[in-house]
């Protein structure tokens, strides 16, 4: 039988940031299921440790790293090997009401969802840190995008504009065989859930506004963030992949 699998990650060096929980944890083993050596970043060094010891095979790396600090993002690049392949993933959410947008809150989130993922992205560039070929991927949301729900305003904004600044950084980087797109999740069975106090009453009428009528499981993003790190994607570059379970159709 033929071991032909264009998905392998097998011997490709991968970046991924917010590896400690959620979404970046279930792509870092992923990745290290199918071969990658996993570079794992994160603020939050415990859960990033418990990542780490569930990766598959060898050769990872793990570097604790706060990816709003400018300095922090430059020691990170200097201290990693050539890669094949970066999935932007760290991420934090806002629910405010327009009246009740502060500076404080609006800073806070633009800075890791969409400061941090940018000027990691120049220093990989500027570094010469990324193979050609090779591949980028954003972590950023229907919110925003194709989605528009009372109290996103931040947090949709920003992703909204890392989705825009993917675009742009696609056409800039083609010609040096990068390939550059955004994953753009519906809601996912994450600690972020909790982290806002979404109540059970409102994830069941929530969820009704999904046509698979659930939310999504990491696994399942993690997959999608795969296949554009992958060589079956070889083709692809400046796309917006919305894995949503039907919702934004809805």
């Amino acid at each position: 039988m033929s071991d032909y699998n264009p998905f392998s990650l097998n011997n490709k060096k991968i970046l991924i940031t917010g590896a400690s929980s959620g979404i970046g944890r279930s792509t870092a083993i992923e990745c290290s299921k199918l071969g990658a050596e996993a570079i794992i970043t994160d603020i939050e060094d415990k859960g990033l440790s418990e990542t780490f010891i569930n990766l598959k095979g060898p050769n990872h790396i793990k570097i604790q790293a706060d990816l709003t600090n400018e300095k922090e993002i430059e020691n990170l690049v200097s201290s990693i090997p050539k890669l094949d392949g970066c999935a932007n993933i760290a991420g934090i959410g806002n629910t405010s009401p327009v009246q009740f947008i502060n500076k404080r809150d609006l800073e806070r989130v633009y800075n890791v969802n969409l400061y941090a993922p940018m000027y990691l992205t120049k220093q990989l560039i500027k570094s010469k840190k990324l193979n050609n070929p090779s591949s980028i991927v954003y972590v950023a949301s229907v919110s925003g995008v194709f989605s528009f729900t009372i109290g996103k305003g931040i947090y949709g904004s920003s992703k909204a504009a890392l989705n825009a600044y993917m675009k742009i950084t696609a056409r800039e980087l083609a010609g040096k065989g990068i390939r550059c797109n955004c994953v753009n999740p519906g809601m996912v069975n994450t600690p972020f859930i909790k982290l806002y106090a979404y109540t059970s009453e409102f994830g069941a009428d929530d969820m009704n506004k999904y046509p698979i009528k659930r939310y999504g499981n990491p696994e399942e993003i993690a997959l999608a963030i795969i296949y554009l790190l992958s060589d079956a994607s070889s083709y692809i570059t400046g796309h917006s992949l919305v894995v949503d379970g039907g919702m934004s159709i809805n």
